[in-house]
């Protein structure tokens, strides 16, 4: 059976930092591309970031680079994203996804995590 189980959300304050994790069980996390999603209440689900099959490639949505980092560790079958300098405007339900091929849309993703909330206070 397929899981995506996210972890390590939270109420942070502004400027505060917040590791997520990933664990991915039921397939093998290294054929498949990841990425991190978000939600704010009232707006459609946004791509975040994403990270190639080796962890060497990775993107980000503009209002996330220099502050989030994304990696994966195959042999735990987990991937993260390192939230820094966080903004009341990061606050979301943050979800995790695999796909086979890299894409940036929410629609193509086969797989999904049940999210993990992250509220960023002013």
């Amino acid at each position: 059976q397929v899981q995506l189980v996210e972890s390590g959300g939270g109420l942070v304050q502004a400027g505060g930092s917040l590791r997520l994790s990933c664990a991915a069980s039921g397939f093998t996390i290294s054929n498949y591309y990841m990425g991190w999603f978000r939600q704010a209440p009232g707006k459609e689900r946004e791509f975040v970031a994403g990270i190639s099959w080796g962890g060497g490639m990775t993107s980000y949505i503009d209002a996330v680079k220099g502050r989030f980092t994304i990696s994966r560790d195959n042999a735990k079958s987990t991937v993260y994203l390192q939230l820094n300098s966080l903004k009341p405007e990061d606050t979301a339900v943050y979800y995790c996804a695999a796909r086979n091929s890299r894409s940036l849309d929410a629609r193509n993703y086969n797989y999904w995590g049940q999210g993990t909330q992250v509220t960023v206070s002013s």
